[in-house]
């Protein structure tokens, strides 16, 4: 099983996507609060849908509680030289992803616990890609690597 960690996200639709997106890939979505919403706020159950109860969502009080436990943890930053995609994704597995719209704090990015930071290549010029899709993109390029175990 692999797991998702958004660190201190702010905006509910994004969070709602990554609920049903981690519902369909068996995936554990790990929320480390604080959060920039409510967890019954209206836009994320609408973007959500009906998955709540399908998905695995923990939320976490600070970042040591998010990553206890968890002992390969791949930080998603526009400022990593390796590419995703270069990562032999394995079991259990972390996907650390930051707060739209800054990413994540130099300090997290360093953190001793994470494994290696890693980049989702985009052209130049631009910015960022939004969190639900770059946690989309991430999560199914890993479950593929591990051959979609459960999936039909």
């Amino acid at each position: 099983m692999l797991h998702v960690v958004f660190h201190e996200p702010r905006i509910a639709g994004n969070t709602g996507n990554a609920i049903r997106m981690v519902s369909g890939t068996g995936a554990v979505l790990h929320l480390v609060e604080p959060l920039g919403f409510e967890l019954d706020e209206p836009r994320l159950r609408r973007a959500g849908l009906d998955y709540h109860d399908l998905a695995q969502v923990v939320v976490h009080p600070d970042l040591d509680h998010a990553l206890a436990g968890l002992t390969r943890v791949f930080a998603f930053t526009t400022g990593a030289d390796r590419w995703y995609t270069d990562v032999d994704w394995q079991d259990g597995d972390a996907l650390l992803f930051g707060a739209e719209p800054t990413g994540l704090p130099p300090e997290v990015q360093h953190d001793p616990r994470v494994t290696d930071r890693v980049r989702i290549p985009m052209l130049p010029g631009r910015r960022s890609m939004n969190l639900s899709n770059a946690a989309a993109v991430a999560t199914y390029e890993a479950w593929r690597q591990l051959g979609f175990p459960g999936g039909a």
